[in-house]
């Protein structure tokens, strides 16, 4: 009787060896857990404290964690003796004295050219020429190319136009400004309503029979209209209201910034 008492004692006792394991188990995650959330968890200032320590050994106090981005493969040197290359300031200046005058050369020649033409098509004083800083100005008068009151080319003057756009054939191109400018005398009976729109439609016109030339770049060439305000006379003579009857060609220096 008493054995079968202690056996029954002996079935209902729960066996708890199971829990040794399992303990060891959550104290690993446990640890795990707590090396994860370290890791993550830097010291703000030892990893500052560390970077500049790196920085100064390497890079002799420059910090590489302070650039914004990497130097441009362009910018890197090779070796401690490479240097940026600088000209000096004169240099510069001779330099671009120098393009100046072969610029002035160049515009000389064209000036030859245009004044050749001028003698032997007995065109003295009614085109002109004159070299500046600005460039080279060819001055044609306005009874040259325009009835008066007119900004179309007449016929008998197309030829003239055509020959000096042959004189403005230049390898390389230049840039040129054609402008058209008048005298004081308000407009009459015209179809423009001031000088000013005339000027400007005398300029254009111009231009469009100079760029018929197919040899000519038009890229390269601008108009523009001054009426009676560029005056290169007094007004109050004929022969000076004669002189600001006119349109300009001005070819421009290389150099001009």
């Amino acid at each position: 009787m008493s054995r079968r008492r202690k056996k029954s004692k002996e079935e209902g006792h729960i066996n708890e060896s199971w829990l040794l394991p399992y303990a060891d188990l959550l104290t690993l995650l446990l640890a795990l857990f707590i090396v994860l959330f370290a890791m993550s968890s830097v010291d703000a200032q030892k990893f500052e404290e560390l970077s500049k320590a790196f920085n100064a050994a390497f890079t002799g106090g420059t910090g590489i964690f302070e650039f914004p981005k990497p130097m441009p493969e362009s910018k890197m040197q090779t070796g401690d003796k490479a240097q940026p290359e600088k000209k000096d300031e004169n240099s510069l200046d001779i330099d671009k004295s120098l393009l100046q005058q072969a610029d002035q050369k160049e515009l000389s020649v064209i000036q030859h050219k245009v004044n050749s033409y001028i003698k032997q098509n007995e065109l003295s004083g009614k085109l002109d020429t004159s070299l500046t800083d600005e460039g080279l100005l060819v001055s044609i008068r306005d009874n040259v190319l325009f009835a008066p009151g007119s900004a179309d080319v007449r016929e008998s003057d197309l030829k003239v136009a055509n020959e000096i756009s042959d004189l403005l054939v230049m390898e390389p191109p230049r840039n040129i400004i054609i402008s058209g400018h008048t005298d004081n005398v308000p407009i009459g009976n015209a179809p423009f309503d001031s000088n000013w729109e005339l000027s400007v439609m005398r300029a254009i016109n111009f231009m469009k029979i100079i760029l018929k030339n197919e040899k000519l770049d038009p890229s390269m060439f601008s108009a523009k209209g001054f009426g009676e305000f560029q005056p290169v006379a007094p007004n109050n003579t004929s022969e000076g209201k004669a002189k600001n009857r006119r349109v300009e060609i001005l070819i421009l220096p290389r150099t001009a910034s």
